[in-house]
Protein backbone atom coordinates (compact mmCIF):
# COMPACT_ATOMS: atom_id res chain seq x y z
CA UNK A 1 0.00 0.00 0.00
CA UNK A 2 1.36 3.35 -0.98
CA UNK A 3 -0.50 5.34 1.30
CA UNK A 4 0.38 3.33 4.60
CA UNK A 5 0.03 5.67 7.98
CA UNK A 6 2.23 5.82 10.60
CA UNK A 7 0.54 7.94 13.11
CA UNK A 8 1.28 8.99 16.35
CA UNK A 9 -1.85 10.50 18.63
CA UNK A 10 -0.24 13.33 20.69
CA UNK A 11 -3.42 13.38 22.72
CA UNK A 12 -3.11 9.85 23.92
CA UNK A 13 0.94 10.46 24.53
CA UNK A 14 0.47 13.77 26.65
CA UNK A 15 -2.64 14.03 28.47
CA UNK A 16 -1.72 17.11 29.46
CA UNK A 17 -1.95 18.51 26.45
CA UNK A 18 -5.23 17.30 25.57
CA UNK A 19 -6.61 18.75 28.88
CA UNK A 20 -4.88 21.97 27.51
CA UNK A 21 -6.78 21.84 24.49
CA UNK A 22 -10.05 20.32 25.84
CA UNK A 23 -10.15 23.70 27.92
CA UNK A 24 -12.47 26.25 26.86
CA UNK A 25 -10.19 29.15 28.00
CA UNK A 26 -6.75 28.10 26.25
CA UNK A 27 -7.73 29.05 22.52
CA UNK A 28 -9.60 32.16 23.49
CA UNK A 29 -6.65 33.38 25.82
CA UNK A 30 -4.28 33.04 23.28
CA UNK A 31 -6.80 35.04 20.45
CA UNK A 32 -6.51 37.38 22.70
CA UNK A 33 -3.03 38.34 22.74
CA UNK A 34 -2.27 37.94 19.19
CA UNK A 35 -5.32 40.59 19.11
CA UNK A 36 -3.79 42.47 21.39
CA UNK A 37 -0.27 42.27 19.28
CA UNK A 38 -2.67 43.01 16.21
CA UNK A 39 -4.92 46.09 17.62
CA UNK A 40 -0.90 47.46 18.57
CA UNK A 41 0.42 46.59 14.29
CA UNK A 42 -2.75 48.73 13.80
CA UNK A 43 -2.33 51.70 15.73
CA UNK A 44 1.39 51.52 15.28
CA UNK A 45 0.51 51.78 11.15
CA UNK A 46 -2.05 54.78 11.15
CA UNK A 47 -0.54 57.03 13.74
CA UNK A 48 3.36 55.99 13.45
CA UNK A 49 6.16 56.39 11.79
CA UNK A 50 6.07 56.40 7.74
CA UNK A 51 9.11 54.82 8.13
CA UNK A 52 8.66 51.18 7.49
CA UNK A 53 12.04 49.95 9.08
CA UNK A 54 11.16 51.96 12.56
CA UNK A 55 7.49 51.01 12.83
CA UNK A 56 6.32 48.25 14.90
CA UNK A 57 3.66 47.24 12.67
CA UNK A 58 5.75 46.57 9.71
CA UNK A 59 8.43 44.99 11.25
CA UNK A 60 6.56 42.92 13.45
CA UNK A 61 3.98 41.82 10.63
CA UNK A 62 5.99 41.45 7.40
CA UNK A 63 9.34 40.25 8.90
CA UNK A 64 8.39 38.34 12.57
CA UNK A 65 5.41 37.31 11.96
CA UNK A 66 5.64 36.03 8.60
CA UNK A 67 9.06 34.16 9.19
CA UNK A 68 7.56 32.61 12.02
CA UNK A 69 4.11 31.67 9.70
CA UNK A 70 6.37 30.18 6.62
CA UNK A 71 9.22 29.27 8.21
CA UNK A 72 8.38 27.21 11.62
CA UNK A 73 4.40 27.36 12.06
CA UNK A 74 2.88 25.86 8.31
CA UNK A 75 5.67 23.47 7.79
CA UNK A 76 5.77 22.08 11.10
CA UNK A 77 2.29 22.30 12.86
CA UNK A 78 -0.17 23.05 9.77
CA UNK A 79 -2.99 25.84 10.29
CA UNK A 80 -2.11 25.85 14.14
CA UNK A 81 -1.86 29.79 13.20
CA UNK A 82 -5.70 29.65 12.02
CA UNK A 83 -6.55 28.86 15.41
CA UNK A 84 -5.17 31.71 17.66
CA UNK A 85 -5.23 34.08 14.66
CA UNK A 86 -7.22 37.76 15.79
CA UNK A 87 -8.97 38.42 12.61
CA UNK A 88 -11.88 35.78 13.52
CA UNK A 89 -12.24 36.28 16.73
CA UNK A 90 -14.14 40.09 17.31
CA UNK A 91 -16.96 38.16 14.38
CA UNK A 92 -16.88 34.91 16.27
CA UNK A 93 -17.52 36.15 19.54
CA UNK A 94 -19.92 38.12 18.14
CA UNK A 95 -22.07 35.23 17.08
CA UNK A 96 -21.75 33.18 20.52
CA UNK A 97 -21.88 36.99 22.71
CA UNK A 98 -19.16 35.13 24.57
CA UNK A 99 -15.56 34.50 24.44
CA UNK A 100 -15.22 31.79 26.99
CA UNK A 101 -18.12 29.71 28.10
CA UNK A 102 -20.72 28.85 25.44
CA UNK A 103 -23.86 30.62 26.90
CA UNK A 104 -26.15 30.41 23.96
CA UNK A 105 -27.27 26.96 22.11
CA UNK A 106 -27.12 28.90 18.97
CA UNK A 107 -24.78 30.81 16.99
CA UNK A 108 -26.55 34.68 16.84
CA UNK A 109 -26.55 35.29 12.63
CA UNK A 110 -28.97 36.17 9.86
CA UNK A 111 -27.91 32.56 8.90
CA UNK A 112 -27.63 33.44 5.05
CA UNK A 113 -26.70 30.76 3.06
CA UNK A 114 -22.84 31.05 2.10
CA UNK A 115 -23.09 30.48 -1.81
CA UNK A 116 -22.50 27.55 -3.22
CA UNK A 117 -20.36 28.61 -6.15
CA UNK A 118 -18.13 30.29 -4.02
CA UNK A 119 -17.58 27.10 -2.08
CA UNK A 120 -14.34 26.64 -2.67
CA UNK A 121 -10.64 28.45 -3.06
CA UNK A 122 -11.39 30.80 -5.77
CA UNK A 123 -12.35 33.66 -3.45
CA UNK A 124 -8.85 33.13 -1.67
CA UNK A 125 -7.36 33.02 -4.89
CA UNK A 126 -8.18 36.35 -6.33
CA UNK A 127 -7.85 37.92 -2.96
CA UNK A 128 -4.27 36.87 -2.38
CA UNK A 129 -3.35 38.33 -5.86
CA UNK A 130 -5.29 41.48 -4.95
CA UNK A 131 -3.03 41.81 -2.25
CA UNK A 132 0.01 40.57 -4.16
CA UNK A 133 -0.48 43.19 -7.06
CA UNK A 134 0.15 45.83 -4.48
CA UNK A 135 2.51 43.59 -2.04
CA UNK A 136 5.42 46.28 -2.30
CA UNK A 137 3.59 49.15 -1.32
CA UNK A 138 1.76 47.03 1.65
CA UNK A 139 4.92 45.86 3.20
CA UNK A 140 6.89 49.50 2.99
CA UNK A 141 3.80 51.97 3.72
CA UNK A 142 2.44 51.18 7.49
CA UNK A 143 -0.66 53.18 6.57
CA UNK A 144 -1.39 50.71 3.87
CA UNK A 145 -0.26 47.61 5.44
CA UNK A 146 -2.54 49.00 8.91
CA UNK A 147 -5.56 49.30 6.86
CA UNK A 148 -5.55 46.69 4.91
CA UNK A 149 -5.31 44.29 7.70
CA UNK A 150 -8.46 46.41 9.29
CA UNK A 151 -10.28 45.64 6.34
CA UNK A 152 -9.75 42.37 6.90
CA UNK A 153 -10.98 42.12 10.36
CA UNK A 154 -14.17 44.18 9.57
CA UNK A 155 -14.87 42.50 6.40
CA UNK A 156 -14.87 38.75 8.67
CA UNK A 157 -17.10 40.76 11.17
CA UNK A 158 -19.44 41.38 8.63
CA UNK A 159 -19.38 38.16 7.47
CA UNK A 160 -20.36 36.46 10.71
CA UNK A 161 -23.27 38.81 10.95
CA UNK A 162 -25.22 37.56 7.91
CA UNK A 163 -23.44 33.56 7.90
CA UNK A 164 -23.05 31.20 10.81
CA UNK A 165 -19.84 29.71 11.44
CA UNK A 166 -16.11 31.21 10.38
CA UNK A 167 -17.04 31.59 6.65
CA UNK A 168 -14.22 33.87 6.81
CA UNK A 169 -11.73 31.74 7.32
CA UNK A 170 -12.89 28.91 5.17
CA UNK A 171 -13.85 30.61 1.52
CA UNK A 172 -12.58 34.29 2.02
CA UNK A 173 -9.20 35.34 3.59
CA UNK A 174 -6.43 35.35 1.26
CA UNK A 175 -3.67 34.01 3.80
CA UNK A 176 -5.87 31.02 5.42
CA UNK A 177 -6.23 30.23 1.79
CA UNK A 178 -2.12 29.17 1.47
CA UNK A 179 -1.79 28.08 4.98
CA UNK A 180 -4.51 25.30 3.93
CA UNK A 181 -3.04 24.58 1.09
CA UNK A 182 0.95 23.95 2.73
CA UNK A 183 -0.93 22.88 5.86
CA UNK A 184 -1.32 19.44 3.82
CA UNK A 185 2.37 19.01 3.92
CA UNK A 186 2.59 19.03 7.88
CA UNK A 187 3.20 16.27 9.94
CA UNK A 188 0.56 17.57 12.14
CA UNK A 189 -3.24 16.32 11.69
CA UNK A 190 -6.50 16.40 13.64
CA UNK A 191 -8.54 13.43 12.56
CA UNK A 192 -10.63 10.66 14.18
CA UNK A 193 -9.32 7.77 15.57
CA UNK A 194 -11.85 5.06 14.49
CA UNK A 195 -14.15 6.50 11.67
CA UNK A 196 -16.57 3.63 11.83
CA UNK A 197 -17.25 4.88 15.69
CA UNK A 198 -18.76 8.24 14.12
CA UNK A 199 -20.68 6.74 11.74
CA UNK A 200 -22.47 4.64 14.22
CA UNK A 201 -23.29 7.80 16.63
CA UNK A 202 -26.55 9.44 15.48
CA UNK A 203 -25.74 12.59 17.27
CA UNK A 204 -23.23 14.15 15.56
CA UNK A 205 -22.00 16.10 18.51
CA UNK A 206 -18.98 17.68 16.61
CA UNK A 207 -21.46 19.49 13.81
CA UNK A 208 -24.19 20.49 15.86
CA UNK A 209 -22.89 21.23 19.27
CA UNK A 210 -23.79 20.20 23.17
CA UNK A 211 -23.46 21.88 26.33
CA UNK A 212 -19.39 21.73 26.19
CA UNK A 213 -18.82 23.34 22.69
CA UNK A 214 -20.03 24.48 19.11
CA UNK A 215 -20.54 22.60 16.02
CA UNK A 216 -17.32 22.80 13.95
CA UNK A 217 -16.57 26.54 13.46
CA UNK A 218 -15.13 25.31 9.96
CA UNK A 219 -18.17 23.30 8.78
CA UNK A 220 -16.09 19.92 8.89
CA UNK A 221 -17.40 16.67 9.58
CA UNK A 222 -14.25 15.50 11.23
CA UNK A 223 -15.57 11.42 10.44
CA UNK A 224 -14.89 12.48 7.06
CA UNK A 225 -12.26 14.50 7.47
CA UNK A 226 -9.00 13.15 4.93
CA UNK A 227 -6.94 16.43 4.22
CA UNK A 228 -5.65 19.23 6.88
CA UNK A 229 -6.99 22.09 4.13
CA UNK A 230 -10.38 22.02 5.61
CA UNK A 231 -9.24 22.02 9.16
CA UNK A 232 -8.70 24.79 11.26
CA UNK A 233 -7.39 23.07 14.42
CA UNK A 234 -9.48 25.15 16.67
CA UNK A 235 -10.26 22.13 18.42
CA UNK A 236 -13.61 22.35 19.20
CA UNK A 237 -14.57 19.02 18.06
CA UNK A 238 -12.29 17.44 20.91
CA UNK A 239 -14.72 19.68 23.25
CA UNK A 240 -17.86 18.28 22.22
CA UNK A 241 -17.34 14.56 20.83
CA UNK A 242 -18.23 12.20 23.50
CA UNK A 243 -17.14 8.97 22.54
CA UNK A 244 -13.29 10.55 22.67
CA UNK A 245 -12.68 9.91 19.42
CA UNK A 246 -10.31 12.83 18.68
CA UNK A 247 -7.22 12.69 17.82
CA UNK A 248 -4.21 15.15 17.06
CA UNK A 249 -1.63 12.99 14.87
CA UNK A 250 1.89 13.27 14.43
CA UNK A 251 2.33 11.29 10.66
CA UNK A 252 4.80 11.49 7.91
CA UNK A 253 5.27 15.19 6.04
CA UNK A 254 2.90 15.77 3.02
CA UNK A 255 0.46 12.50 4.17
CA UNK A 256 -2.60 14.55 2.24
CA UNK A 257 -1.04 15.67 -0.85
CA UNK A 258 -1.79 11.95 -2.59
CA UNK A 259 -5.56 11.71 -1.59
CA UNK A 260 -6.42 12.26 -5.30
CA UNK A 261 -10.17 11.71 -4.78
CA UNK A 262 -10.18 15.52 -2.98
CA UNK A 263 -7.55 17.37 -5.96
CA UNK A 264 -9.40 20.53 -7.15
CA UNK A 265 -8.88 22.95 -10.00
CA UNK A 266 -8.89 26.12 -7.41
CA UNK A 267 -6.85 24.33 -5.32
CA UNK A 268 -4.24 23.71 -8.24
CA UNK A 269 -4.37 27.37 -9.19
CA UNK A 270 -3.29 27.97 -6.12
CA UNK A 271 -0.34 25.88 -5.87
CA UNK A 272 0.14 27.64 -9.19
CA UNK A 273 -0.85 31.35 -7.94
CA UNK A 274 2.00 30.46 -4.64
CA UNK A 275 4.55 29.32 -6.41
CA UNK A 276 4.89 32.00 -9.61
CA UNK A 277 4.39 35.02 -6.53
CA UNK A 278 7.30 33.42 -4.45
CA UNK A 279 9.32 34.00 -7.84
CA UNK A 280 7.76 37.47 -8.40
CA UNK A 281 8.57 38.21 -5.14
CA UNK A 282 12.13 36.64 -5.18
CA UNK A 283 12.85 39.13 -8.41
CA UNK A 284 11.11 42.57 -7.16
CA UNK A 285 11.97 42.49 -3.80
CA UNK A 286 15.66 40.57 -3.73
CA UNK A 287 16.92 40.86 -7.15
CA UNK A 288 18.97 43.67 -8.49
CA UNK A 289 16.10 45.30 -11.07
CA UNK A 290 15.27 48.41 -9.70
CA UNK A 291 12.79 49.64 -12.70
CA UNK A 292 10.70 46.44 -12.14
CA UNK A 293 10.59 47.74 -7.67
CA UNK A 294 9.55 51.12 -8.52
CA UNK A 295 7.64 50.15 -11.12
CA UNK A 296 6.08 47.35 -8.49
CA UNK A 297 6.10 50.60 -5.56
CA UNK A 298 3.62 52.17 -8.31
CA UNK A 299 6.18 55.51 -8.81
CA UNK A 300 3.92 55.86 -12.19
CA UNK A 301 0.18 54.74 -12.93
CA UNK A 302 1.64 53.66 -16.44
CA UNK A 303 4.50 51.43 -15.05
CA UNK A 304 2.11 49.79 -12.26
CA UNK A 305 -0.09 49.11 -14.60
CA UNK A 306 2.70 47.50 -16.71
CA UNK A 307 4.06 45.57 -13.99
CA UNK A 308 0.32 44.32 -13.06
CA UNK A 309 -0.31 42.83 -16.90
CA UNK A 310 3.21 41.09 -16.46
CA UNK A 311 2.65 39.89 -13.05
CA UNK A 312 -0.97 38.40 -13.45
CA UNK A 313 0.05 37.14 -17.16
CA UNK A 314 3.21 35.51 -15.29
CA UNK A 315 0.95 34.05 -12.79
CA UNK A 316 -2.40 33.15 -13.99
CA UNK A 317 -1.09 32.03 -17.75
CA UNK A 318 2.87 31.72 -18.23
CA UNK A 319 3.13 29.45 -14.67
CA UNK A 320 0.60 27.38 -15.70
CA UNK A 321 0.37 26.74 -19.09
CA UNK A 322 4.07 25.61 -19.32
CA UNK A 323 3.40 23.34 -16.93
CA UNK A 324 0.09 22.10 -19.22
CA UNK A 325 3.02 21.43 -21.68
CA UNK A 326 4.97 19.10 -18.82
CA UNK A 327 1.18 17.43 -17.51
CA UNK A 328 0.42 16.88 -21.54
CA UNK A 329 3.73 14.81 -22.04
CA UNK A 330 3.06 12.80 -18.85
CA UNK A 331 -0.41 12.63 -20.78
CA UNK A 332 0.85 11.26 -23.49
CA UNK A 333 3.10 8.75 -21.75
CA UNK A 334 0.02 7.05 -20.04
CA UNK A 335 -1.57 6.57 -23.37
CA UNK A 336 -4.35 9.18 -22.87
CA UNK A 337 -5.67 6.48 -19.82
CA UNK A 338 -6.81 8.83 -17.54
CA UNK A 339 -8.53 12.29 -18.50
CA UNK A 340 -5.54 15.12 -19.24
CA UNK A 341 -7.51 17.76 -16.66
CA UNK A 342 -7.40 15.10 -14.06
CA UNK A 343 -3.52 14.77 -14.83
CA UNK A 344 -3.05 18.24 -15.14
CA UNK A 345 -4.70 19.28 -11.37
CA UNK A 346 -3.29 15.47 -10.21
CA UNK A 347 0.33 16.52 -10.82
CA UNK A 348 -0.06 20.43 -9.78
CA UNK A 349 -0.44 19.27 -6.16
CA UNK A 350 3.60 18.43 -7.01
CA UNK A 351 4.32 21.97 -6.62
CA UNK A 352 2.63 21.96 -2.88
CA UNK A 353 6.31 21.11 -1.08
CA UNK A 354 8.04 23.35 -4.32
CA UNK A 355 6.22 26.61 -3.69
CA UNK A 356 6.20 26.37 0.27
CA UNK A 357 10.20 25.23 0.07
CA UNK A 358 10.41 28.66 -2.26
CA UNK A 359 8.36 31.12 -0.06
CA UNK A 360 10.65 29.61 3.02
CA UNK A 361 14.26 29.97 0.86
CA UNK A 362 12.78 33.63 0.01
CA UNK A 363 11.59 34.60 3.75
CA UNK A 364 15.05 33.26 5.24
CA UNK A 365 16.51 35.91 2.33
CA UNK A 366 15.06 38.86 4.39
CA UNK A 367 13.93 37.85 7.88
CA UNK A 368 17.68 36.63 8.64
CA UNK A 369 19.01 40.09 7.05
CA UNK A 370 16.19 42.71 8.77
CA UNK A 371 15.57 40.33 11.74
CA UNK A 372 17.27 42.88 13.86
CA UNK A 373 15.03 45.71 13.60
CA UNK A 374 12.66 43.60 15.68
CA UNK A 375 14.71 44.58 18.98
CA UNK A 376 14.42 48.76 18.21
CA UNK A 377 10.88 48.48 17.73
CA UNK A 378 9.96 46.40 20.39
CA UNK A 379 11.17 49.96 22.89
CA UNK A 380 9.79 52.19 20.41
CA UNK A 381 6.67 50.53 18.17
CA UNK A 382 5.44 54.19 16.91
CA UNK A 383 8.98 55.92 16.20
CA UNK A 384 8.19 58.57 18.71
CA UNK A 385 11.60 58.29 20.47
CA UNK A 386 10.67 56.16 23.18
CA UNK A 387 12.68 53.64 24.80
CA UNK A 388 10.37 51.31 26.32
CA UNK A 389 13.00 48.41 27.01
CA UNK A 390 16.07 50.10 26.73
CA UNK A 391 16.57 48.76 22.79
CA UNK A 392 15.58 51.73 21.06
CA UNK A 393 19.13 52.36 19.82
CA UNK A 394 20.06 48.61 18.88
CA UNK A 395 21.82 48.51 15.78
CA UNK A 396 20.51 46.66 12.57
CA UNK A 397 22.70 43.61 12.23
CA UNK A 398 22.13 41.46 9.66
CA UNK A 399 22.07 37.27 10.85
CA UNK A 400 24.64 35.14 9.47
CA UNK A 401 24.42 36.49 5.97
CA UNK A 402 27.27 34.13 5.07
CA UNK A 403 24.80 31.13 5.37
CA UNK A 404 21.68 32.29 3.96
CA UNK A 405 22.86 30.83 0.44
CA UNK A 406 23.46 27.95 2.01
CA UNK A 407 20.02 27.94 3.88
CA UNK A 408 18.28 28.55 0.94
CA UNK A 409 20.14 25.77 -1.67
CA UNK A 410 19.36 23.16 1.47
CA UNK A 411 15.62 24.09 1.32
CA UNK A 412 15.33 24.24 -2.02
CA UNK A 413 16.79 21.02 -2.96
CA UNK A 414 14.75 19.30 -0.05
CA UNK A 415 11.63 21.20 -1.92
CA UNK A 416 12.75 18.90 -4.82
CA UNK A 417 13.24 16.02 -3.49
CA UNK A 418 9.97 15.99 -1.24
CA UNK A 419 8.11 17.35 -4.90
CA UNK A 420 9.84 14.81 -6.62
CA UNK A 421 8.31 11.75 -4.04
CA UNK A 422 5.00 13.14 -3.82
CA UNK A 423 4.67 13.08 -7.73
CA UNK A 424 5.90 9.62 -8.01
CA UNK A 425 3.14 8.32 -5.70
CA UNK A 426 0.69 10.14 -7.32
CA UNK A 427 1.82 8.72 -10.45
CA UNK A 428 1.89 5.04 -8.56
CA UNK A 429 -1.54 5.41 -8.04
CA UNK A 430 -2.38 6.58 -11.68
CA UNK A 431 -0.81 3.98 -13.50
CA UNK A 432 0.00 0.94 -10.82
CA UNK A 433 3.28 -0.31 -12.06
CA UNK A 434 6.80 0.97 -10.87
CA UNK A 435 8.60 1.39 -13.81
CA UNK A 436 5.28 2.95 -15.56
CA UNK A 437 4.83 5.47 -12.57
CA UNK A 438 8.77 6.57 -13.25
CA UNK A 439 8.03 7.03 -16.69
CA UNK A 440 5.12 8.95 -16.55
CA UNK A 441 6.28 11.72 -13.58
CA UNK A 442 9.63 12.27 -15.97
CA UNK A 443 8.49 15.24 -17.31
CA UNK A 444 6.69 16.76 -14.25
CA UNK A 445 10.40 15.91 -12.43
CA UNK A 446 11.96 18.09 -15.46
CA UNK A 447 9.49 21.08 -14.69
CA UNK A 448 9.89 21.15 -10.97
CA UNK A 449 14.11 20.83 -11.35
CA UNK A 450 13.71 23.67 -13.76
CA UNK A 451 11.84 26.06 -11.07
CA UNK A 452 14.76 24.66 -8.39
CA UNK A 453 17.56 25.78 -11.05
CA UNK A 454 15.47 29.51 -11.35
CA UNK A 455 15.34 29.85 -8.02
CA UNK A 456 18.71 28.81 -7.22
CA UNK A 457 19.86 31.27 -9.86
CA UNK A 458 18.05 34.15 -8.34
CA UNK A 459 19.30 33.82 -4.68
CA UNK A 460 23.13 32.45 -6.07
CA UNK A 461 23.52 34.38 -8.96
Amino acid sequence: MLNQKRHVDLLTAFPILKRLLRSRSFQPGMMLLTLFVFTLVILTGLFGTPAGSRNFGIIFVWIVWWGLLIIMLVPFMGRFWCSICPIPAPGEWLQRRNIITKRLPKLRTLNKRWPRRFKNMWLQNFGFLAVALFSVIILTRPQVSAWLLLSFIMLGVVLSVFYKNRVFCRYVCPVGGFIGLYSMTSPLEVRVNDPSVCLTHTSKDCVTGNEYGYGCPWMVYPGRLDRNIDCGMCMECLKTCPKNNIALNLRPFGTDLTVQKAHKLDEAYKAFIMLACAMVYSIVLLGPWGELKNAANMQSLPHWLAYATGFLTFVLVLVPGIFGVFSSASWLLMKRSLPLRKVFIDFAYTLVPMGLAAWVAFSLGFVLINGSYALSVLSDPFGWGWNLFGTAEAPWVPAAPQLIAFLQTGVLVAGLLFSVQTGYKIAREQVGRHRKAFTVMLPNSFFLTLVTVVFMWLYLG
